[in-house]
């Protein structure tokens, strides 16, 4: 989906020197707000910004952005992590 929006001159010279790096940092803080709300997943994060998995969480990190990992994945992720460790 493609989206115009329009913004003053002064709000958008503090966001960027171009429209294209304007348009970024608008798509940028789109995604790290969805993501801090629980809206996005990080997989969504990276497919708006077109990153790889590795990126994004490079991503989120240098923006101080929280990964949404709970208690109940940590453990479902171990059980996992010891259950092919133990495959011999």
């Amino acid at each position: 989906m493609q989206i115009t929006m329009e913004l003053p001159d002064a709000v958008a010279r503090q966001l960027g020197e171009t429209p294209a790096s304007v348009s970024r940092r608008v798509l940028e803080n789109a995604a790290i707000e969805g993501y801090r709300r629980g809206r996005l997943s990080q997989r969504q994060v990276g497919a708006m910004l077109g990153l790889d998995y590795w990126a994004t969480e490079m991503f989120l990190r240098e923006h101080e952005v929280s990964l949404n990992y709970s208690p109940a994945e940590l453990a479902d992720d171990g059980a996992a992590l010891e259950k092919i460790l133990s495959v011999p």
